[in-house]
């Protein structure tokens, strides 16, 4: 039976190889946005050199005007302060938004990670920022709401199943994936955010359509997407502090 203090925890678990519980307050956020209207990516390139946050760059593969930005930090605030500035002032601030297309997530540990730094921090910005996977899809996912009643064993087996899908084709060098919880913070109320990032474009199409033969895909999911699909443009590393 869970307690009150089960409850109102708010840290990341994770565990020891061993066993031992670990914990963690940091996670990463994430934030997708796409916009139309722009007829030379060249000059949010530049501005995105200038504000020195990483993130990436890309190009709308159903949009010949269309770009994605993805930015991520520690700070939600970060979002609602320097990004939006960012965004008003910039060659951003011209272009039209596209809100069907905005995602905003945060990177989560599921309870047997034994190194919660890499799951919640390294492993999502590394991979939005790896050079080899210049092509990437981003999608919004609901799941339904009977999915919570399911016994404990058979959510395992299903996100097992589900899971094993991603690691089968990073494993083999052709995509990664970047999962994200969204609860409370889609206004379309979503639960997870995912990002699919490929070697090629043709590997990002194949991970999506494996994943409809998953226990979730099939039997437990509410709604998919819209989809942006997109090739990187530019791609912005973090910025090392100078001494």
């Amino acid at each position: 039976m869970s307690t009150e203090m089960d409850i109102v925890d708010l840290r990341e678990r994770g565990k020891t190889k061993d066993g031992t519980p670990l914990f963690s307050n940091r996670r990463l956020y994430v934030q997708f946005l796409a916009f139309g209207d722009c007829r030379d990516p060249e000059p949010l390139a530049q501005a995105l050199e200038a504000f020195r946050q990483p993130g990436a760059l890309y190009l709308d593969l159903n949009d010949p005007w269309g770009v994605g930005l993805v930015l991520f930090h520690e700070d939600p605030e970060f979002f609602t302060g320097e990004v939006r500035r960012f965004l008003n002032e910039s060659p951003f601030g011209d272009l039209t938004f596209q809100p069907e297309l905005a995602m905003f997530g945060r990177s989560y540990s599921i309870g047997y990670e034994w190194d919660l730094d890499e799951v919640l921090l390294q492993r999502p910005a590394s991979r939005i920022l790896d050079p080899g996977y210049p092509w990437a899809v981003w999608y919004p996912v609901r799941r339904t709401k009977a999915f919570e009643a399911l016994p404990e064993p058979e959510k395992h087996d299903v996100l097992m199943d589900h899971g094993n899908i991603g690691k089968l084709f990073g494993k083999a060098g052709i995509a990664q994936d970047i999962r994200l919880s969204c609860h409370g913070m889609d206004r379309n109320d979503n639960d997870f955010i995912i990002g699919v990032v490929a070697k090629e474009l043709v590997g990002a199409s194949a991970v999506v359509q494996a994943m409809r033969k998953s226990l979730q895909t099939m039997h437990h999911l509410d709604n998919l997407g819209p989809f942006f699909t997109g090739r990187v443009f530019r791609q912005f590393p973090a910025q090392k502090e100078k001494r």
